[in-house]
């Protein structure tokens, strides 16, 4: 028979749905419906082990502090120890468990030993643990202790990381592990967790407690997502000196999206400008209802941040705040931004995973990383919803892998320890930190020649998703097209949402429409993409030789030949319009302007 299951301290039973100030829509007493629903089973099997999976936002911090404090008032445990990813989650899990009375110590040194007198326990990193196993395990064994391991996955970063978490905490009274993203692309089992065969005899992860993110979205309790995409010409030069070209969102090889998303990233182009000019209006728009509405530049490494962060403090004329790794002071950053109004906060890896900002309702993913995990982990940053009707902007690429993450928000995965006998290891999808960084390290086939020089990059808007849905067939940078979707307002229900997008897009079919002179059926030539990709090449060729020429940028020499030709981007070029640029550029050689 079960224990008896005790009231928890007063202080745990005033605990709110999470962390800070979000109510809770729906749910049983102060707690959310799936909180309440975890915990009766929790005490209902009293498991030393339980894994609880449950996607960003949902409020996996009051769960676990709400086990803690019951089970530190029933005796079952007098000591708890938090292992966390980072320095800053540390500080978080702290601050969290200090309104509950339960004192964690965050700035805990494997040094000391033990914990000072009057804390219940201590904050560690995952790192901590790896570097002094023993003297975890013999905190651990010292006391009756509950482990919560948070983001359990980080366990199995490296095998050497798995073994010392085993060693560290195996003499605990209590394990709880948490993760939203409870996947890798390796083999190591993640400390602590059960695996049980699939239909196809996989061994895969099994959770005791499950919350998608597709079930939070119906319960409200987190918000739903726009991404808003954006495509547009992208040109540069490998090291051997060959010009390539290619439309950002066209289907070509990996390694060609790889090169054109690349190019768009460069803080030099054309195209993060627009695109982070796009996105600050988004916000303007936002913060019409949510008042301290803020925006994350999520970038790919601190150069690029840099640079981002002085753009947007040109489009704004407000220093965004800049959080660059785990380095001195980033804490306190993001802490301070947290507690204010202003607009932006640029980052690289810090707030990619569990740093709670729940203002954050505005994203530019303006990074190379391109694994379901870190995206899951990104986009988990702007759902954490505090009232209904809150949706969350995120603009990114228009790349194909980015559009299908995109697609499938609410797919639930598994941690799967084996692989199908027939499984390509080239179609291998990468989830965890190390997979993705060593992806990022390398080039693919189009750069075994070396690196690459961005060279011009332009931004087109291209279309909206939307729970899976599609809106919008794509326009120039502030046109009508473009700002009829930014313009949504930032307060609506899903259903609303989906309804002003399909209003949206009808009535962009119909400007186009009536603008639109009526065409002649085109010649055979018209339609021969083949033909349309030669001149495209041609084009780019004959700008970066004038590029080279006179000095002048990529994109400066695109915006003089639309003036002097007419016609849209090179993207929404016709055939003839394109040609119509090569003649007057090969004019312009010869003297003839």
């Amino acid at each position: 028979m079960a224990a008896e299951r005790l009231p928890g301290t007063s202080a745990a039973e005033q605990l709110p749905p999470a962390f800070p100030e979000r109510a809770a829509w729906g749910t049983a007493g102060k707690l959310r419906a799936w909180q309440a629903e975890a915990l009766e089973q929790y005490f209902r099997d009293q498991p030393k082990d339980f894994l609880a999976v449950a996607t960003p936002g949902a409020g996996k911090t009051t769960f676990a502090l709400r086990v803690a404090a019951e089970l530190l008032a029933q005796r079952v445990v007098n000591r708890v120890t938090v292992v966390a990813p980072t320095e800053h989650l540390k500080v978080q899990w702290a601050d969290s468990a200090s309104r509950v009375g339960i004192k964690l110590d965050p700035h805990f040194k494997n040094a000391q030993g033990k914990h000072a007198p009057g804390y219940h326990g201590v904050a560690i990193t995952y790192a901590q643990v790896a570097a002094k196993p023993v003297l975890h395990h013999n905190r651990t064994a010292a006391g009756r202790t509950l482990v919560i391991l948070d983001e359990v996955h980080h366990g199995g970063d490296a095998l050497s990381w798995g073994d010392a978490v085993r060693e560290a905490f195996g003499p605990a009274v209590r394990r709880l592990s948490l993760t939203g993203t409870p996947f890798r692309s390796d083999t190591s089992p993640i400390p602590f967790v059960t695996y049980a065969p699939d239909e196809n005899g996989i061994r895969t992860s099994v959770a005791d407690y499950s919350y998608g993110y597709g079930r939070a979205l119906k319960d409200s309790v987190v918000r739903p997502v726009l991404f808003l995409a954006y495509a547009g010409a992208m040109s540069w030069r490998t090291r051997a000196g060959d010009e390539m070209s290619h439309v950002l969102g066209e289907e070509t090889t990996k390694d060609i999206n790889s090169q054109a998303w690349r190019t768009a990233l460069d803080p030099g182009g054309d195209w993060i400008p627009a695109v982070l000019k796009a996105a600050d209006r988004r916000l303007t728009e936002v913060r019409r209802t949510v008042h301290d509405a803020g925006g994350l530049v999520i970038a790919t490494d601190q150069d690029n941040a840099r640079a981002y962060a002085k753009v947007l403090r040109e489009l704004t004329g407000e220093a965004p705040t800049v959080v660059l790794s785990d380095e001195a002071g980033a804490s306190a950053r993001i802490e301070k931004f947290q507690n204010s109004t202003d607009r932006w906060m640029v980052a690289v890896r810090m707030v990619s995973e569990g740093v709670d900002v729940p203002r954050l309702c505005v994203g530019v993913y303006a990074t190379s990383s391109a694994t379901p995990l870190f995206f899951a982990q990104a986009i988990g940053r702007f759902v954490r919803a505090r009232k209904r009707g809150e949706t969350a902007s995120v603009f990114l690429p228009s790349v194909p892998i980015l559009l299908a993450l995109a697609n499938t928000m609410e797919v639930e995965r598994d941690h799967a320890l084996d692989r199908p006998k027939n499984e390509d290891e080239n179609d291998v999808v990468v989830f965890d930190d190390q997979a993705m960084e060593q992806a990022n390290r390398e080039e693919g086939a189009s750069d075994q020649l070396g690196s690459f020089e961005a060279l011009g990059a332009e931004a087109l808007f291209d279309r909206v998703l939307f729970d899976g849905g599609e809106f919008g067939t794509g326009g120039a940078i502030g046109s009508e097209d473009e700002l009829d979707f930014i313009g949504i307002p930032g307060l609506l229900e899903p259903d609303q949402v989906h309804e002003l997008l399909r209003t949206q897009q009808a009535r962009q079919a119909k400007r186009k429409t009536d603008a639109a002179p009526p065409a002649p059926e085109p010649e055979i030539s018209e339609l021969d993409h083949r033909a349309m990709k030669e001149e495209r090449n041609q084009l780019q060729s004959l700008v970066g030789a004038w590029s080279r020429r006179t000095g002048t940028p990529h994109a400066t020499v695109h915006v003089e030949l639309r003036k002097a030709c007419g016609g849209p981007a090179v993207a929404q070029a016709t055939q003839e319009q394109i040609h119509a640029r090569i003649k007057k550029l090969q004019g312009w050689f010869v003297g003839k302007k």
